[in-house]
């Protein structure tokens, strides 16, 4: 008898053993306002600076899905908390309908999700007052205080491995079908946002044909303003991704 667990039963133990990491990186929040505001400060003003850095991936016509995707819905100043609860009342679905490779994906963006919380509650712990007017050197300063350059190579790593991920699944069999079979019970479970979430990582990056230009364009401008902030040099935060690295992507 072979009592090893499926591939699909190992990842959805993963998935929920994420959805339980990054519960408990919610939980210091939960119910302080004042931290939740300045969670909310924070990670509005690092949209902002997401969205100028990768201004010419959002206009491009080949990327722009993708890069809307990634900044809008993987690391926008939205609650990220309501999407991991989502997940968590909607797996017994997914654990029927979704093949492993999904999720997998899955895990991947919860497992990003609870990393960046991690960082910016303790940005948001150095940035104290200054939460409420964040500048290019407030973050700087709170950025290297914080330290964690490890965590940081991680978060970059983790994106880029998510970015494979999301292209894989759309080369896998049947998730697409998958997709809209969940559509359905997902929306009578009060779940459309969830499933509007996976359904849009999906098609924007079945779009974009190939996902290698863009992923690594993306996380070398990361690494590169990481680098720049740990050097001291926080200029890279106000400059474009054009200027900041010299050139324009093309598409």
């Amino acid at each position: 008898m072979n009592d090893k667990p499926s591939g699909k039963q190992v990842a959805v133990l993963r998935l929920e053993a994420e959805l339980d990491s990054i519960a408990r990186v919610r939980g210091v929040v939960e119910g302080d306002p004042a931290a939740e505001q300045a969670r909310r400060n924070l990670r509005e003003w690092q949209a902002a600076r997401l969205a100028r850095t990768h201004a010419d991936l959002v206009a491009s016509a080949k990327f722009g899905a993708a890069a809307t995707f990634f900044l809008a819905d993987l690391y926008g100043p939205q609650d990220i908390g309501h999407r991991e609860a989502a997940v968590r009342r909607v797996l017994p679905v997914m654990k029927t309908t979704l093949p492993a490779p999904a999720l997998d994906t899955i895990a991947d963006a919860i497992e990003l999700d609870a990393l960046s919380e991690s960082l910016d509650m303790a940005m948001v712990a150095h940035l104290g007052k200054n939460s409420g007017a964040i500048d290019a050197a407030a973050y700087g300063a709170a950025y290297r205080c914080v330290g964690r350059q490890d965590d940081r190579k991680r978060q970059i790593a983790m994106i880029e491995h998510l970015g494979s991920s999301l292209e894989q699944l759309t080369h896998a069999r049947f998730v697409g079908v998958a997709l809209s079979a969940m559509r359905k019970p997902a929306r009578l479970a009060g779940l459309g946002d969830l499933q509007a979430f996976l359904e849009r990582g999906y098609d924007a990056f079945r779009r974009m044909g190939g996902a290698r230009e863009f992923v690594e364009t993306v996380t070398a401008r990361e690494a590169a303003i990481s680098a720049a902030l740990f050097a001291g040099d926080d200029r890279p935060l106000l400059a474009d991704g054009a200027s900041a690295q010299g050139c324009a992507l093309g598409g």
